[in-house]
């Protein structure tokens, strides 16, 4: 894991399916395990949506608030 892949989980929107547009961070547990159970998509999304899954597992997602915050000063 590297601060980079940390960064995209907070600005990179998923492209498709039932959370289309919505950011890789907030996307919902629940939805995160059904990849899980399912298999990931090949690529960089599939690696977000993995990456997530385990922060999410793992109870970490307040980790992610910083990175939040600075990513909202940029735009």
């Amino acid at each position: 894991m590297n601060p980079e892949q940390l960064e995209l989980l907070v600005t990179r929107v998923m492209p498709y399916g039932k959370y289309k547009g919505r950011v890789i961070a907030d996307l919902p547990g629940h939805y995160l395990n059904w990849f899980a159970s399912q298999g990931f998509p090949p690529g960089e999304i599939g690696r977000l949506l993995a990456l997530m899954h385990e922060i999410d597992h793992n109870g970490l997602k307040p980790l992610l608030d910083p990175l939040r915050d600075a990513s909202r000063k940029h735009r």
